[in-house]
C-alpha cells in the first residue's frame, strides 16, 4: 500500500518554474527621524542668530569699506610677516631641542627638559610682557665689538614679539618632533650606522624624511594657532592684524565693526594655510597610502566629466 505524502500546495506555495529569474528584493531604508528633527533644530537656531545679528545695533556696510584699508592691509602684512617668522624660529630651534632631549648626554637632556618646562609652563601673554620690559634687569645689551646698545633702544615691539612667539613655539614643536622621531623604528637608525653612516646623517637622511609624516600635521595646527595667536602681540605695541583695526575704529567710531573685520581676516588667512596644510599632508602621505583619495579639484573635475559622459551617451542613444 502506498501513501501519498505530498501536502496540498495552496496558491501562495506555488514553486517557481526551472530556469526562471528569481524575484526582485525591494529594499526599504530605515527612516531616520532623528536626524530630520536635528536638522531642522539647527536651522532653526541658525536662523534666529542670523536675525538677532541682522537686528543689532552695526553698521554692516562699515565692514567692506574698511576691508581693504590701507592701514589694516598693512596689518594684515606685518601678521603673515611676524607668523611665517615666527614658526621659523620655534621649528629651528624645536628640532635641535627634540634632538637635545633624545640625547644620551644628560645635561643637554636636562636643558631641553627644562626649556620645555618653562616655556610651555607660562602663558605667551606674560612671556611677551617679560620680553618687553627685561630692561629693569639688564640695563643694556653688550656683546663686545659686535654690538652693543641699551636694551630699550634694543628690545623694539617687533623684536619681543619675535622672541616672546617663537621662543614660546619651540617648546611645542620640540614635543612634536620628539614624536615624530621616536615614531621611526630603531631598526632604521641600526641599518644606517652599518653601512657607516654618522648619527647627523642618519637624522638627516633616514630618520627626518620618515619623521616628517608625523610631524606635518600637527606642525600644519601650530602654524594656524601661530597666526590667531599673533593677536596677543598688542601687549607689546606691535602694529598687527588687531592694533591696526583697533586704531582704525577708535578714530572713525566704528569700533566693533572693524573687529568683525579683523574676524575676516583671520577667517581669510588661515582658510589659505588649511589648504596648504593639506596639499603638504598629501604630499607626505605618498610613502604610507597606496592610493591617495582623490582632492576636491579632482573631484570637481571628474564629476563634470561623468555628467559629461553622460549626456553625450544619451545624446548619441
Amino acid at each position: 500500500m502506498t501513501v501519498n505524502t505530498d501536502k496540498a500546495q495552496g496558491p501562495g506555495d506555488a514553486r517557481p518554474e526551472p530556469g526562471a529569474a528569481p524575484e526582485a528584493l525591494k529594499a526599504i531604508p530605515v527612516r531616520h527621524y532623528g536626524r530630520w528633527v536635528s536638522a531642522v533644530l539647527a536651522l532653526a537656531v541658525l536662523g534666529l542668530l542670523i536675525n538677532a545679528f541682522a537686528q543689532g545695533k552695526v553698521h554692516w556696510g562699515t565692514v567692506p569699506d574698511y576691508f581693504f584699508d590701507g592701514d589694516v592691509l598693512r596689518g594684515v602684512r606685518n601678521t603673515i610677516t611676524i607668523t611665517i617668522l615666527s614658526m621659523v624660529v620655534g621649528v629651528v630651534l624645536g628640532v635641535i631641542l627634540a634632538v637635545m632631549r633624545l640625547s644620551k648626554n644628560p645635561v643637554t637632556s636636562s636643558i631641553s627638559w627644562f626649556y620645555i618646562w618653562f616655556f610651555r609652563g607660562t602663558p605667551v601673554y606674560v612671556q611677551l610682557l617679560l620680553w618687553f620690559n627685561l630692561g629693569l634687569v639688564f640695563e643694556y645689551i653688550n656683546l663686545g665689538p659686535i654690538y652693543k646698545d641699551y636694551w630699550s633702544s634694543f628690545m623694539t615691539p617687533f623684536l619681543a614679539a619675535l622672541l616672546g612667539l617663537g621662543l614660546n613655539e619651540a617648546a611645542y614643536m620640540a614635543e612634536i618632533c620628539r614624536a615624530g622621531l621616536q615614531s621611526v623604528d630603531e631598526g632604521q637608525t641600526e641599518a644606517a650606522h652599518a653601512l657607516g653612516m654618522s648619527h647627523a646623517k642618519t637624522l638627516r637622511r633616514v630618520v627626518l624624511p620618515q619623521a616628517m609624516r608625523v610631524i606635518v600635521p600637527p606642525t600644519g595646527n601650530e602654524f594656524i594657532n601661530m597666526l590667531k595667536t599673533t593677536s596677543l602681540v598688542i601687549a607689546v605695541q606691535y602694529y598687527d592684524l588687531l592694533q591696526a583695526t583697533s586704531n582704525v575704529g577708535q578714530t572713525s567710531g566704528a569700533t566693533v565693526e572693524m573687529l568683525f573685520v579683523a574676524a575676516a581676516w583671520y577667517l581669510v588667512l588661515t582658510s589659505v594655510l588649511s589648504v596648504g596644510q593639506y596639499y603638504l599632508e598629501r604630499r607626505f602621505s605618498r610613502g604610507s597610502t597606496r592610493n591617495l583619495p582623490p582632492t576636491p579639484l579632482q573631484k570637481v573635475v571628474k564629476a563634470n566629466l561623468l555628467s559629461f559622459g553622460n549626456r553625450q551617451a544619451g545624446g548619441a542613444a
